[in-house]
């Protein structure tokens, strides 16, 4: 007897997030989301998953829909965490509070539902959790100061994370998209594409997807760029 895999998107309720969810549940998992604004509700009735309206910078929200998750389908497989946007200014007009915020909007997404979901699978020896990052993690640009630099912790935290708990067959890697249709598009930055174009949200969906397949069983604590060739570092 085949077991029905669950999959649990935060901040899913449109964009990235939302092509995740439903690519997730095309591929067959049930899906819950996550949404603050509501978007999430409507989108998980679509696909026949569980919606819960609050906040991915609320451990009292994320424990809701876990807890629900748990309750409605017993098991949790894949955990895609998502993100809104942070404070966008000159590095050095950025004041303390928008750095915080900045934190709990590209860091702490991650971390706070790392912790609730990490003991499910562990106890049933598997899982993956899949992070929405930025191609300028490792190529920093002044036009997003806040993502880039918590974003690049997130790569810390994630290879920790994956040599902490491979022996468990939990793995956590992280997708870097570069310009993605789900942005407003002008002419300069399409032009700086090697591949000339953006990319789309179901382009990310669909690295997503693999990274929670079993053909990725082997893949843990790794940073993928989907970003048409625009970053080179290593």
């Amino acid at each position: 007897m085949s077991v029905e895999k669950v999959a649990i998107v935060t901040a899913g309720g449109s964009g990235m997030g939302a092509e995740c969810a439903r690519r997730l549940a095309a591929d067959g998992f049930k899906v819950a989301v996550l949404s603050s604004s509501g978007k999430g509700e409507a989108l998980a009735a679509e696909l026949g998953g569980l919606g819960i309206t609050g906040s991915n910078q609320s451990n009292d929200d994320l424990k809701r829909l876990v807890d629900a998750t748990v309750e409605k389908w017993g098991r949790i497989d894949v955990l895609v965490n998502s993100a809104g946007h942070g404070p966008r200014a000159s590095i050095l007009d950025i004041t303390d509070e928008q750095w915080h915020t900045g934190m709990d909007v590209y860091l702490m997404n991650v971390i706070r539902p790392a912790r609730l979901v990490t003991p499910v699978m562990q106890a049933q020896k598997s899982g993956a959790i899949i992070n929405i990052s930025t191609a300028w993690a490792f190529e920093p640009s002044a036009m997003f100061p806040t993502s880039a630099v918590f974003r690049s912790g997130l790569a810390a935290f994630t290879k920790i994370f994956a040599d902490t708990y491979a022996g468990d067959n939990v793995r956590m890697n992280n997708v870097l998209p570069g310009w993605i249709d789900s942005l407003p598009a002008t002419e300069d930055r399409r032009e700086a594409v090697p591949m000339k174009r953006y990319g789309t949200s179901a382009e990310i969906a669909a690295t997503v997807a693999f990274l929670a397949s079993e053909g990725a069983g082997y893949i843990t604590g790794q940073n993928l760029k989907v970003d048409g060739g625009l970053t080179r570092s290593v």
